[in-house]
């Protein structure tokens, strides 16, 4: 039976922040859709301090961003564009179109077409996630999507030179200063200034992620991405200081990030705590870290790796590390979570900056039902059919004339009985009389 040395917050207290949330984008998207972009500019001083004629970068601001960066700073992004760029196009190549002739005369397929304009939402507030450009629009791009548009907040009163670079080197076609809820809305409501997309995809703080759920339905989305998750599953095999850096680093994305560590080894568990302490000493990014391991921090001491297995499904974490003897029977048997990062050599930041796989992943449970934007994310899986002879057409229209039969469905049974008399010969007057087709 496992033990909790660490609980996170009550859920009835994440349930009344959420509703707060709820009702302030409700509200906001609803000014932006009757005003649009005088309320979505109100909405960028208000909240970022920021003022423009047009939230759209110009090729020369976009020239400017990329003059400022070192030739290094440009290799090292290049190089993390293509890593998730070769990751891309292999999983392009995966997803095939088919045809095939099921029945004599009658053709089945699918094709798999590109939504035909996306909206990538990178956040850059805090912290200027270029990383997010790379993931969002590259992927896009491989899928084949013709426009592609980006927003980013500003940075510290402007620009964020990287943020600006990683969005045109990743081949955005519009590029728009805007952060938060009125970024979103205004790429899937539409403006006078910015044409409306088909799809929003990219994480967000908890404002950009319920503005994502809300305008569901009106455009698509890639997932439900909120604040960072990360669960490290560990035994003694590795010790308290990896396990609190691993811990600590998903914490510092924002106060409310949950990081949980389940584990096998109690001592493990009471040294992961006290290099926790240790490090919130020294860390950077410890104010921010600090409230989300105190608030949302979880320590659990399970009996076994079956046991941690079934603690872990039920937590359905975005980011899984798994730092054990046999990190591959948590591969084997585990089967919800966002990614899974196997062995203590690598690490939820490779995945979030630089490996090729994509880290915009579920949260807040959403990996019980689906995973992590990919290229399929980008793509309509479309069906077609044909019927190519007479024959065909008479001999499955006789089925469905009197399926169509059983369910009461004159209007479609005629469908079927005018190819039957058409393509067949057969005397057939309405699908009520469809047992003469026998």
């Amino acid at each position: 039976m496992a033990q909790w040395l660490k609980r996170g917050a009550e859920a009835s207290a994440v349930a009344d922040q959420d509703r707060k949330v709820r009702e302030v984008v409700e509200a906001t998207l609803a000014d932006i859709e009757k005003r649009g972009d005088a309320a979505v500019r109100e909405l960028s001083v208000k909240f970022d301090g920021w003022d423009r004629e047009d939230y759209r970068l110009s090729e020369s601001e976009i020239e400017e961003c990329l003059n400022k960066l070192s030739k290094r700073d440009i290799a090292d992004i290049e190089f993390a564009q293509q890593q998730v760029r070769n990751f891309a196009r292999v999983q392009r190549e995966a997803l095939r179109d088919v045809e095939v002739e099921t029945l004599p005369g009658i053709v089945l397929g699918h094709k798999n077409v590109p939504v035909q304009a996306a909206g990538c939402y990178v956040p850059g507030g805090k912290y200027p996630l270029l990383a997010s450009a790379h993931m969002s629009v590259i992927t896009a791009k491989v899928a084949g999507v013709p426009r592609v548009i980006t927003c980013a907040p500003p940075y510290k009163g402007g620009l964020a030179p990287a943020i600006v670079a990683a969005q045109h080197l990743a081949g955005a076609d519009e590029i728009y200063a805007l952060g938060g809820i009125q970024a979103v809305g205004a790429m899937a409501l539409g403006t006078a200034s910015i044409a409306p997309v088909d799809m929003l995809v990219g994480p967000g703080n908890a404002f950009v992620a319920e503005a994502k759920r809300q305008l569901f339905g009106r455009v698509g989305i890639d997932l439900f991405a909120g604040p960072t998750e990360t669960l490290v599953i560990a035994d003694d095999s590795v010790d308290g200081e990896i396990c609190a850096t691993d811990l600590l680093g998903q914490a510092e994305h924002g106060p409310d990030s949950p990081a949980i560590l389940l584990t096998t080894s109690e001592k493990l568990a009471r040294d992961t705590l006290a290099e926790i302490d240790r490090l919130l000493e020294i860390l950077p990014t410890a104010e921010i870290a600090r409230k989300s391991w105190g608030t949302f921090g979880q320590v659990i001491v399970a009996e076994s790796d079956e046991e941690m297995v079934r603690i872990a499904d039920d937590i359905a974490s975005e980011h899984v590390q798994v730092m054990t003897r046999d990190p591959d029977y948590f591969l084997a048997n585990m089967t919800n979570y966002g990614a899974l990062f196997l062995g203590p050599r690598t690490n939820v930041a490779y995945g979030d900056k630089v490996i090729g796989t994509n880290h915009t992943l579920p949260t807040k449970k959403a990996a019980r039902y689906t995973g992590g934007l990919w290229v399929g994310k980008f793509l309509k899986t479309c069906t077609y059919q044909k019927v190519l002879t007479d024959e065909a057409s008479a001999m499955i229209g006789r089925y469905c004339s009197r399926l169509c039969d059983l369910e009461g469905f004159s209007g479609h049974g005629e469908q079927a009985n005018l190819r039957v008399r058409r393509y067949g010969g057969d005397n057939v007057a309405y699908a009520g009389r469809a047992e003469e087709l026998a």
